[in-house]
Parts: C-alpha cells; structure tokens; sequence
C-alpha cells in the first residue's frame, strides 16, 4: 500500500518571494528560462506538424464565420446507396459507366470527370469496347489517375486508365496530400505519371496551372453539402430534370461512406474524395492561394513574446500581448478571407507562456493542493495518486465503472456524492484499507498486496457490484470491470494507465478483471496497419472460418454449429479474435468480416442440407451493423444464392448490445425475424437485463454465457440464474442453449434443468469443416451400434 505522501515544504526560494519577491536578475532568468523552453516547444510543435488539430478546430470556426458556396459550375453524380440499391452492388459494369456518359453528353454537359479508376480489364471486352467507344463519341470525358500501394515491392506504382479508354480521354490526377494527422489540407497542382505530367483533377477544373510537387491549400469555408449532387440512379433513369447538366463540370464520383474512398475533413468529418477535387476546384476559382505555413507568425509572437516578457514598461508589454493574442486569433480571418492562409498553433504556445507564466508562479501551490481532491466526492485524485513514492512490490488495481458518466448525468451532485460512496465502501472490503483514489468518469485506483489482489479476490469484489447501489431509493445497476498492474519497475503514471488499459480489455472480453499484459501492446506496427491486414487476409485465405458442434439435447445428435472467426498469420500464427475483431469494430470495417463469415457459414449449412440432413448455423453479428441499412439485403442475397432456409440460420447479439440497442436496431432485429431468422442474445447474464428487456428483444433463442455455466454443479447463486432463466425463456417461447460446458457433471445439471442445446469443448472444440463433417459421421455410427 502506497504511504501518504506529506506536504511539501516551501522552499527558500519560495518564502522568499513571500517576503517581498524575487530579485530582478533571478525573475529575468527564471524567464528566460521559460522563454527558451517555450520557444523549443513551439519549434517542435511546428516541424512535427504536432498543432495542426488545434489549428484544424480554429480554423473550422472561421469557416463557419465566413461560409461560402460553390460557384455551382461543378455537379457531382453520386454512386450513393441509393443508386447501388438501386442499379446492383459496387463496383458496376462497364455498361453503367456508358450509359452515364451517353446520358450526361445528351444534356449538354461540359466536361464528363470520373473519379472512378479504369486501370483493369471490364467483365468482357464487348463492355470495354462500348465504354471507349461511348468516350470517343462523347469528346470531353476527363479520367482518374492516381497510385497504389504494391504489397510485393513496398513501393507505390502508378494506376492509369487503359489505353484503349485514355487515347480518347484527358487524363487527371485524384492523388491526395495527407498531414501528419490523416487530414487532408492540401493537393497537388499535378503529378507525374509514367514521365508524363498530369494535371490535377481540381487544377483541370479550375482551369489552374501549377508544377508538380506544388500544392495549394483547401478552403473549408467553401459550404461542401451546398455542391449540387444527383444520385446517379436518377441520371440512368432520367429521374430528374437533366438540364442540370447544360454547361456543367459533371463530375461521377462514390458518394457513399460504405463503398470507401474516404477522406477525413476538418469541420465536415468523413467525405468521399471526388467532394474534395471539387472543393480544391472552387478554391482555385476564386483565386491561386498562398500558404504561408507557421514559421512566419511564430516569428511574429516571438518577437512580440519577447517584449511581453522582458520589457520594462508594464504599457509596453501589455501592448505587446494585446497584438500578440490578436495576430493569432483574428488576423488569419482576414487573411483568410485574402485567400491567404497560415498556422498558428506554434504562435499561440509563446504567446499563451507569456501570458500565464507570471500567474502560474503565483497560484501554483494553491493549484497543487485543490487539484489533488476531486470536489464532488472529496476523494483524493490520480493526481494525487502520481505524486505518491514508488509502489515497490505492490499491485496496482483499477476499477472502471463502465456506466458511471450515464448514471451521474442523471444524478444531482448529492446524488454524485452517494453513489460515489457507496462505490467506495464496496471498493474498501476489497483494498482492505488501502487508500482508493478517484479519476474522472467512474475510476477508482488503489495500491495493493499480491495476496489481496488475487483471482479469488477480485471475483468475490466483482460478486459484490450484482446488487444495485440505491440512491435517494432508487436502484442503480453498476457494470464494474478491473484491471491489475504488477510490474513494479515503472513509473505510477504508466502503472495507472497500464491497469486501466486492463481493466477496458475485461470489458472488451466480457471478463470480470485482467492483469495488464505489456507484451500485448508491443508490437505498435502490427496494430497501426492491423485492418489492412485483415482485409488483404480475408482475400488470401488467411482468415477462415472454424465451427464449434451444438448438441440438441433431446434428440442427443449434433444439430448444428456457431460460426467463428479466425486468422492464422504466417509470421504470428493464431491472431486472437478479440485482437482483430475488436478493432475491425471500432475502425468501422467490420462490413467485410462479417459477410465473409455469414457466407462460408450459410454456405456451409447449405451443404448439409444437399445431404438431406438439418444442420442449424449461428453466426455473431456486430451491435455496429443493426444500425446501419443493408444488412438484411446482405443476408438474404446469402441465404438465396445457397438455397438456405432462413430458420436454418441464427444471428446472435449479445445481450449488452441488445440492451442498448436504439429503436433502428430493434427494427432490424424485428426484420430479421419476419423473414424467419432466427435472433439469438448471447453472453446472456453479463448485462444486468431486465424482463423488460428480454421481452423487449425480439429474440427467439437465449445463450446463457459460460460464466454462469463453468461452475454450474458448485455454485448455487449461478444454478439459480441458469435455472430461472429457461423457465423464464420456455414461458416466452424462446429456446435456451449454453455454453463453456466441459464436464460431464455441468452437462447432466443442464440436462435436469431442461436446457435445450449445449455448446463447449464437451461436444467439440471449434474445428474446420472436414473435422465437423467426421465429428457427426463418427457420433452417428457410434449411436447406431
């Protein structure tokens, strides 16, 4: 347990400011001091681009006060969802194309730009054929050039239009600049392509010149969701009024966030990148920008820094200030509006030590004291916790209530303060006198003894937080995971973060607690280029899909199987689920995944079917998919092109995305149902559900998690859960199956119960395809003998 550290005393120094105040050469090197290491941090901020999303966030509320719209020369056919919806999935035949620019040529369009590649043969040559002869007719079709990444070589190689379409066409570059931040704030005036310069697609629309390895910067205050965009269903219809086009730049672009091709935007979030060549071109319209970058203005607010530090008239400084904090702030308006633009973040570093410098020195130990106690709860904070001695052989626990900034929203500040303490007092028995630290959004830290940070331990202080806290009598249910640190060579800010890292992966994994793995995160590369991984793995076999048998408990036969993914890496080997799937979540690129799955899944049942024999298949759907559109497009186009019966297949959701499902996702879930699927909550038991809830969810099968079932035949608390949730589930119609079963006693406790299937690595570990097909063959023979 860490000692409590005392205060500290004053220094000499200190009290002698007390009395009357530094000395004019100690205040001036103190300043000085100051002044240096400010001015080396603002150097590193602009060289290393380290400022650019502050000076995205400033620049974005000058754009909202100087709002533009586009010139309208430009209109953008959008290959939205509507139009895949519409015309067939992405990407389209050569025929679509043609029919765009026929139809885009008869209205009188001025230039017809794709921002679509056509470096690959079309579906057959006839379509090619077509395509370049639609081009040749037309006589103003601009096509894309740009580059990809060549996975063998490590290098990028030019990607161009086919001969047969570019010696009818002009040629444009769509290639982008990113910063350091994965924006894009500028592009390139051209680039070159096989020794050929290109001119830029925004540079060509704008009728601009420029060198390659030039660029400009992009005006954001030019309104993007003011540029005239026309579905492009409705231009192959002809839908709408296509005198749109007269006299128009028509510029066919992917105008939809699940084909990809997107570009992050500062003020506007996500945006396809035909959006951005359109935004380059209407900044080139009004003029050739300048980019003067960051090093001028931070010469400025040196020198103006400088004055406000040292200078010996308090006027003069405050002068200097004032100018300071205005060229930083309200000049780049108007420069802006100059087409001039700048950064200033680095600036703004200078500037901001100059003016708090002297206020700091003054309220610093004033600031230490009332920064170290959270002032709702009056615990002592993790800043408190970092300012203790080393913890030597301790280990650090962290608790995370995952729902704590909903509850306290909804609480007043007394009703804070009571939830916190009865967190607190739980925390205790389990600290066992330990001083608990609080942080921000439901964190609680203490230092500890190995003995009383066990596993045993950790699960009884888990056990306590089933029961709900009451606050001004009302029940509040609490989701608490923790995490443990116990390498005790490091730091207590890194063992801090290192426990909460833990304690996030607990609820990730739908674990109780975790101790901290630093293995885990070690290999930084593999996680920043993880979901390109997976996608180029998904298409080279790599990722494949493994069944886990489930017993029908009556019939005593296989009836079926859960689908799960898995990656075998050639230099990693066995990539954990939790790992890529995780991250394929967060990153908003589970889409792929998930089809892969349910294909090789429903694929796989169908087969058994063919045999004549019933074979049900679950698969787990991400909470992320039921809130997008599409997905009951996607699994019926599966199950019709394998001739499945739709109550052969299982979507499983768990019960915690189930619970907080919005009313899109219940829909979906609904609509999943009325086309005979069956829904499943899995992992039930680990989300506090309510019977609310689980008449809520239009559920037909329940999955109790094997956490409940693992200690079934020794722990009464859990036999009773599992007891009362078939009854529960039988009494609504609802088939219950469960899983981690592994011994032959849980199973018989089960089968008393009344459960319906078992699933666990007593009926099957998960397998391939192959190994699924012998298990049954070897059971079936087994029971016919």
């Amino acid at each position: 347990m860490l000692p409590p550290r005392p205060d500290a005393r004053p220094s000499d120094g200190a009290r002698a400011e007390s009395r009357g105040g530094e000395s004019r050469g100690g205040r001036r090197r103190s300043l000085a001091k100051i002044f240096g290491w400010a001015t080396l941090a603002a150097l590193v901020t602009g060289l290393l681009g380290l400022g650019q999303p502050v000076d995205d966030y400033m620049r974005m509320a000058r754009n909202m006060a100087r709002k533009q719209v586009p010139s309208g020369e430009i209109v953008v056919v959008g290959i939205d969802d509507r139009s895949v919806e519409r015309l067939g999935t992405w990407p389209w035949s050569r025929d679509r194309h043609t029919a765009l620019i026929n139809r885009l040529k008869a209205a009188g369009a001025r230039h017809i730009v794709f921002d679509i590649f056509f470096h690959s043969p079309g579906a057959t040559k006839a379509e090619d054929r077509r395509f370049a002869a639609a081009i040749e007719k037309a006589g103003n079709v601009w096509l894309a050039a740009g580059t990809t990444y060549d996975r063998a070589t490590g290098v990028l190689r030019p990607k161009t239009p086919r001969a047969e379409f570019s010696k009818h066409a002009n040629i444009v570059s769509v290639a982008m600049n990113y910063s350091v931040m994965a924006s894009v704030r500028q592009l390139p005036y051209a680039a070159r392509y096989h020794g050929d310069v290109v001119p830029s697609m925004a540079a060509a629309l704008a009728g601009a010149d420029g060198a390659v390895g030039t660029t400009f910067p992009l005006d954001y205050a030019i309104d993007l969701k003011a540029i005239k965009t026309v579905s492009a269903a409705d231009v192959i219809a002809k839908d709408i009024d296509m005198s749109v086009f007269a006299g128009k730049d028509v510029l066919i672009a992917v105008a939809s966030r699940d084909i990809g091709d997107i570009y992050f935007v500062p003020g506007s979030g996500l945006v396809n990148g035909g959006y951005l060549n359109v935004l380059g071109a209407e900044t080139l319209k009004r003029g050739r920008p300048i980019n003067v970058g960051w090093f001028i203005p931070f010469i400025i607010a040196l020198t103006l820094s400088a004055i406000n530090l040292f200078a010996a008239n308090i006027w003069i400084r405050r002068t200097a200030l004032v100018l300071a904090v205005f060229g930083a702030t309200v000049l780049p308006f108007f420069a802006e509006t100059r087409h001039i633009f700048m950064d200033v973040m680095p600036a703004l570093i200078l500037i901001a030590v100059s003016a708090i410098s002297g206020a700091w020195a003054n309220f610093r130990r004033s600031y230490k004291a009332r920064g170290n106690i959270n002032a709702v709860s009056g615990l002592p904070n993790l800043n408190a916790l970092r300012g203790e001695t080393a913890a030597g052989d301790c280990v650090l626990v962290a608790a995370r209530v995952r729902n704590f900034a909903e509850i306290s929203s909804s609480l007043p500040s007394e009703g804070e303060r009571s939830l916190v303490d009865q967190i607190a007092a739980r925390l205790a028995l389990g600290a066992r006198g330990a001083r608990i630290y609080q942080g921000d959004e439901g964190i609680f830290v203490w230092a500890t003894s190995p003995e009383v940070a066990g596993p045993d331990q950790l699960d009884a202080l888990h056990a306590l937080f089933r029961s709900p806290a009451l606050v001004n009598g009302r029940p509040i249910d609490l989701s608490v995971t923790f995490g443990t640190d116990t390498i005790a060579d490091r730091d207590l800010a890194n063992r801090i973060g290192a426990a909460l890292v833990a304690a996030d992966e607990a609820a990730a994994e739908n674990l109780r607690w975790k101790a901290y793995d630093p293995a885990k995160l070690a290999d930084a590369e593999w996680k920043l280029s993880l979901l390109g991984r997976l996608d180029a793995a998904i298409d080279s076999g790599e990722v494949w899909v493994a069944y886990q048998p489930q017993l029908d408990v009556a019939s005593g036969r296989i009836s079926g199987a859960e689908a799960l993914v898995r990656w075998s890496h050639p230099e990693k080997g066995e990539v954990s689920p939790m790992e890529f799937v995780l991250a394929a979540e967060q990153g908003n690129r589970i889409d792929k995944l998930t089809e892969f799955v349910l294909s090789d899944a429903i694929k796989t049942a169908a087969s058994f079917a063919a045999r004549g024999e019933t074979f049900d298949i679950a698969v787990n759907i991400s909470a992320r998919l039921l809130e997008k559109p599409g997905l009951i497009g996607t699994v019926r186009r599966l199950l019709d092109e394998s001739r499945l019966p739709p109550e052969r297949l299982t979507l499983e959701v768990t019960e915690s995305a189930a619970m907080t499902s919005g009313r899109a996702s219940i829909r979906t879930l609904e609509e999943i149902g009325s086309v005979g699927i069956n829904v499943s909550i899995d992992d039930y038991g680990t989300g506090f559900s309510t019977l609310e809830y689980f008449k809520k969810i239009p559920a037909t099968e329940v999955k109790i998690d094997k956490s409940f079932v693992n200690l079934l035949d020794r722990n009464a608390s859990d036999r009773l859960m599992v007891r009362s949730t078939i009854e529960l589930a039988h009494s609504l119609g609802r088939i219950v199956v469960a899983e981690g079963v592994e011994t032959d006693e849980i199973l018989a406790e089960l089968v008393k119960l009344g459960c319906d299937r078992i699933q666990g690595y007593l009926i099957g570990r998960p397998m391939k395809v192959a190994q699924l097909v012998r298990l049954i063959a070897d059971r079936t023979h087994a029971a016919a003998a």
